[in-house]
């Protein structure tokens, strides 16, 4: 497996753009199942995920093609079958997208169980909650194997507002006969920019942004052209990457209107953004002092579901919290293992506390070193990349394919504002 090696300590200043959404560009491919005709994808990340999923469908029977840089076109005309390769779905999270529009336009799907990030236990109950709700009949087995003698709409709320979960149940729903209503439905921006895609595409989806979701179901969809949203997880990281190494980066063409739970959270952190046109500048080169809560209780930087602070930003707020003066509690409500990675960055230098696989307390600032790690997921691979950075000394990353599952080129980007990073072949 390929490394990165990273000579940290380096001030980074400049300008990058943002790609295009991951997670709004995994459901958009799944949709182009809902119909014979041409799904036409622009402003796609060329990243691994997104790189695996279309191998799935093209092992459906679709026809795949990249029209450039960023543009991708998806024709499922050929898809007759509702088995995808069991090794491809194990690679990613993200097939799971697939079982609402196969059960939806085949009438069943047999998909072996999904892999993706070890981050804890990642559940499966709301997307069969919704999809039985619509008709969908559960078979036995250990993968996600259903059948439908026709899909019927229903009243739905489900057990979370889970982001693929409802995104499983809208995509089954716009071709479910009559009309749906889900409540407590996710409402990333990844969700609306899938619900726009459908409408698009003939649905007719009602309260996108919200979480109650009507959708008056339709025999057909055809084809369409969709340009995805600007990745706001991205944008986040690139925010934690200044306060950590002392920069002043603009982020051009930041997707501003999805960023106020984020600003709010990294400016508890005493980090400071301004807005210049459509871009967000990041001045961190000035000093991070964490903000008290009233009383001077110590603050807590906490997810939720959107609109609140995102789960992929906790690790990138922790290793930020690492360089601001003060004391801040990191609560990673979701996922159980996401904060198992805080070990290595304790052994750069780091002050954490790890209370439990949920929440972590941020002693600084201190100094960081140069350290060998290793990527376990995406977002704390990126947080370690972005601690060796800031850090002082040479530092090497291993399983770096975790990271390029999520960031397009991240190593020539960031080279771009001065980083010192190379990529060295196993």
């Amino acid at each position: 497996m390929p490394s990165f090696v990273v000579d940290g300590g380096q001030i980074l200043q400049g300008t990058i753009r943002p790609a295009g959404n991951k997670n709004a560009a995994l459901p958009a491919i799944a949709a182009a199942l809902l119909t014979q005709d041409e799904v036409v994808l622009e402003n796609v990340p060329r990243i691994r995920d997104v790189e695996t999923l279309l191998q799935l469908l093209e092992s459906l029977g679709a026809e795949v093609a990249w029209k450039g840089p960023n543009e991708v076109t998806v024709a499922a005309g050929g898809v007759e079958m509702a088995r995808p390769s069991p090794e491809l779905a194990e690679r990613i999270r993200a097939s799971i997208l697939v079982a609402g529009p196969l059960l939806a336009r085949l009438g069943w799907v047999d998909l072996g169980l999904p892999g993706g990030d070890v981050i804890g236990r990642r559940r499966l109950d709301t997307h069969f909650l919704g999809l039985e709700a619509l008709g969908g009949v559960r078979g036995s087995g250990g993968g996600f194997t259903m059948r439908t003698g026709g899909l019927k709409g229903k009243n739905i709320f489900l057990d979370e507002p889970s982001v693929t979960g409802t995104e499983n149940v809208v995509m089954a729903a716009v071709l479910a006969r009559g009309r749906t209503v889900i409540r407590n439905a996710a409402a990333e921006p990844h969700v609306q920019d899938l619900c726009r895609l459908l409408n698009r595409m003939g649905a007719q989806i009602q309260g996108t942004g919200t979480h109650i979701l009507e959708i008056e179901g339709v025999k057909e969809l055809h084809g369409a052209s969709f340009r995805l949203g600007v990745d706001h997880i991205e944008t986040g990281s690139f925010m934690g990457l200044a306060a950590v190494t002392r920069s002043e980066i603009t982020v051009e063409d930041a997707p501003l209107e999805h960023l106020d739970s984020t600003l709010l959270g990294f400016g508890r952190l005493g980090l400071e953004c301004s807005v210049d046109g459509t871009s967000l500048v990041v001045h961190g080169d000035r000093e991070l002092v964490v903000k008290e809560d009233a009383f001077g209780h110590i603050p807590k930087i906490d997810d939720g579901p959107w609109p609140a602070f995102p789960a992929d930003l906790t690790s990138i707020a922790l290793v930020t919290a690492t360089q601001c003066r003060g004391t801040v509690l990191i609560h990673e409500k979701m996922f159980e293992s996401r904060m198992y990675f805080t070990d290595k960055l304790v052994g750069m230098g780091a002050q954490i506390i790890l209370c439990d696989p949920h929440r972590a307390v941020v002693v600084g600032p201190t100094g960081l070193r140069g350290s060998v790690l290793e990527s376990p997921d995406i977002r704390a691979g990126m947080a370690m990349l972005i601690a060796a950075l800031g850090a002082e000394g040479e530092s090497r990353i291993k399983n770096i394919g975790q990271i390029e599952r999520g960031y397009q080129h991240i190593d020539a980007r960031l080279r771009a504002l001065g980083a010192r990073i190379r990529r060295l072949a196993d």
